[in-house]
Order: structure tokens, then sequence, then C-alpha cells
């Protein structure tokens, strides 16, 4: 604790805005697919199970990589860790704007995925240079611009492949990107690494990024019904033993990666399992939205082009923003329990309605900023909660865990989104039918409302 009084006084607004507009560029880079996806599949040829891989190869670098970043961070240093990821993900950024193909492309996706780790890296930072009170706010600030991102990569992304290319989509975030990294460097000064009292347990990082690879190898492939039954079954099995090998890894390592009692206790697992429930629900309103825009005008679709979808997209942009911004003071003053109901009730009944009522653009306009706002004001109500409650040297892999969790669960729900629209797509005209969104639509509240049964669940246990 001294260490962080003694660098406290070093750190300006001008480094934590540094911080911030860092995050914004990630954030906008992040973003581009999203309303874009239906372009891209065009320009690509693939399909919209192909599509969602897209955006979830990201996601799946993210999950692998976030919980070493933390790791790393807690022990190195936020800021020497942060530098290194942002050298590969301008690396990766530049690759997909050079990309001639989907395989290049998915490259260039896989290198930029190393983004998501700088969220607990930031988090670190602002922990250990900051007060309780102040770093909830803080932590709620980084996640309100790095969803910030999301309003520019969702405004930017047609006019940018309209009057350029769609690789400029990706060129042009990089080299923020990689500006705001040399600002980063120079203005934030370096945080103390945390004291250790062993090495790096690299066994427990190992299996712990081999399960979660092969979980969300295995998601992406099992949804869109490329893997056989024998085949599902086997990737099953390896999930399964690559799991158990890093419990017991980790139950005997003296110095393990993840220490099993921080992530057993009450306030990490509830955590965790709302913020599955609530990403996973929203996951399926990202994927879903944009589809439906860009179905032809002539059915039940709205004839969207890029431009169009990215402005329509825009209000729910900015609500998650928000959400973000005051998701922290919201966990402050009503506690997150009392958040996540209300989260959870307005996405439910935003989705149930929705599948009823999708026959105007203002009526999805409507329901993406009605789910961005509960899914935004949850999720960070919970990560502020968690990595204040937390020990500061335990930070950076506590809120990595969540920020994976975060993944997953949206990864779930588009792959589950794309998967009803591929089973639901005609023959005739290889467009999604108007049940296959009914249905979409439908899981998605039915999914949103789970997080009422966990929230009473927990409630139940707390009391015993």
């Amino acid at each position: 604790m001294s260490q962080a009084v003694v660098t406290q006084p070093r750190i300006g607004r001008s480094s934590i805005g540094a911080l911030g507009i860092l995050a914004l560029a990630l954030g906008t880079l992040q973003s581009v697919v999203e309303p874009a996806l239906p372009l891209l599949q065009r320009e690509l040829g693939v399909s919209s199970g192909e599509g969602a891989l897209i955006g979830n190869t990201l996601l799946i670098t993210g999950a692998v990589v976030t919980p070493i970043a933390g790791k790393l961070g807690d022990r190195y240093g936020g800021k020497r860790v942060l530098i290194w990821l942002m050298s590969v993900v301008s690396a990766g950024g530049l690759l997909a704007s050079l990309a001639p193909n989907l395989p290049v492309l998915l490259l260039g996706q896989v290198l930029q995925g190393v983004m998501v780790g700088a969220l607990p890296l930031s988090f670190i930072l602002v922990r250990k240079h900051l007060s309780t009170r102040e770093s909830q706010v803080a932590i709620g600030v980084v996640i309100a611009l790095f969803t910030g991102g999301g309003t520019v990569g969702t405004l930017l992304a047609g006019p940018i492949s309209d009057e350029l290319s769609w690789q400029w989509m990706f060129a042009l975030p990089t080299i923020a990107v990689g500006a705001m990294t040399l600002v980063v460097a120079r203005l934030m000064p370096h945080d103390p690494p945390a004291p250790s009292d062993g090495r790096i347990d690299w066994l427990g990082a190992a299996l712990l990024s081999g399960t979660l690879l092969a979980f969300m190898l295995g998601l992406v492939t099992v949804s869109d019904g490329s893997l056989s039954p024998l085949a599902t079954v086997a990737l099953t099995v390896v999930v399964a033993a690559l799991a158990t090998g890093w419990v017991v890894v980790e139950r005997r390592a003296p110095s393990p990666m993840v220490d099993l009692r921080v992530l057993a206790r009450p306030v990490m697992w509830h955590a965790c399992a709302l913020t599955f429930v609530i990403t996973t629900s929203f996951g399926m309103v990202v994927f879903l939205l944009p589809q439906l825009f860009a179905l032809p005008a002539d059915g039940y679709g709205f004839g969207a082009d890029t431009t169009d979808i990215g402005l329509f997209l825009l209000p729910g942009a900015i609500a998650g923003a928000f959400s973000d911004s005051i998701g922290g003071i919201a966990a402050r003053r009503f506690g997150p329990r009392a958040v996540i109901v209300g989260g959870a009730v307005i996405t439910a009944g935003t989705m149930l309605a929705l599948a009823s009522l999708h026959t105007a653009e203002w009526q999805l306009v409507l329901a993406k900023v009605l789910t961005a706002f509960a899914a935004g004001i949850g999720t960070t109500a919970l990560m502020a909660n968690t990595a204040t409650t937390v020990e500061a040297k335990d930070t950076g892999i506590i809120t990595s865990l969540l920020v994976v969790t975060r993944v997953i669960g949206v990864a779930l729900g588009a792959q589950i989104a794309a998967a009803i629209l591929d089973a639901g797509t005609s023959t005739t005209t290889g467009l999604p039918s108007e049940s296959a969104f009914v249905l979409g639509f439908t899981v998605a509240g039915v999914v949103a409302a789970l997080s009422l049964l966990v929230v009473h669940h927990t409630k139940k246990k707390a009391q015993t």
C-alpha cells in the first residue's frame, strides 16, 4: 500500500486522459466489424456463421491472453505489459487492413484480440494510484471510454468503407492506437510490481490458456455444425481434462496463476455467473440487429447499408458508454444486486417485445439502446465492486477473469444467434426467415431473465 502512496502524486490528468484515449482507440478498432459485418460477408463471400467468426476470433484471443496479461501486470507492472500488448494490437490492425481474404483477416483479428487484456492492465494502474472510492469511478470511466470507442467505430465504419474501403476501417484506428501508446509510454509513470513469493506459474497459465482456447474454438465450431458428434464429444473431454488439470496445478502451486480461494469467494463467482448471463443475452442482440437491418426492404428487412446500420446502432453505443460510466457509481449507491435486477427486467421485456414488434427502424434502435444500457451498467457495476473488494495485488488477474467471462458470454450469444439464423435460412432465397429472428429475440429475452434466477439464488446463499 505504501508503494501506491509514493507513486500517486506522479499521476496527473494528462496521464489518465492518455490512458482513456487509448481505451477509446481500442474500442473503435474492436467495434468496426459490427456494423460492417453484412458488408464483410458479401465482400469475402462467407455465411452468417463465418461472419460471426470474424468478430469472435478477436474474442477468442482475448479470452486466452487476458488472464496471462492480468497476472503479468500484477507481477511486473501494468504499464510495461500494456505497452507490449499494444505493439501486438498494432501489428494485428495493420495485417487486417491489408487482408486480401478471410484467413488473413482472421489472423489479424487474432493479433488484435490481445487488446482485451488492456482493460485489467488499466485497472491495475488506477487501483495502484487512486483510492478505493476513486478507483470505482475511474474503472467505470475507462470502461466507458472503451465502450465509447464502440460509438466512434459504429459511426465511422460505414463512411470509411464507402469513401475509401473496408480495409481502412482497420487502418485508421490502428494508427490512433499506435500514437496513443507512445503518449501513454511517455506520460504514465511506471507502477511498482507487486511483491511476489515465487515464480510465475507458467504451467497453470498454459493449462488455463489451453482450456479457454479449446472451449472457444469448440464454441464457434459446434454452434455452426462443422463438427461431428464424435468430434464434439472428444473436444468436450479435452476441455474437461484441461480444466481439471488446471485446478490440480493451481491447488498445489506455491504461487498459483489464480488463487482458487479468491475465486471461490461468493463475491467473485456471483459476479462471474451474472456477467456470463448478461453478456450472453447481449451478444445475441449485437449479432441479430445488424443482420435484420441489412435484409432487403421488400420483405421484413430494411435494406440498410453499412453507413445506415452504423447510424441505427449509434444511439445504443452512446447508451452503452453512458451506462458504463455510471456503473461504478450505481454499484456504490444501490448495490450491484439491485442494478442487475433492473437491467434484467429491462432486457427481458425489451427482447420479448421485439419478438412481436420489429416492423420499424425505431423499434430496433430503441431495443439496442435499452439492452446496451442495461448490459453496460450491470457488468460495470459487477466489475467495479469486485475490483475494489479483492486485494490490490490480485486486481489484474481477478478483473481479467471477469473480462474473459464477458468475452465468452458475448461470443456464445453471437454464435447462438448465428446458429439460429443459419438454421432458419431459406434454401430458395439464401436469407434467414422472419421466424428465425423472432426465435432469436425470444431466446435472448429468456436468457436475460435467467439473471433474476441467479440473483435470487445468490441472495439465498448470502442469507444462509
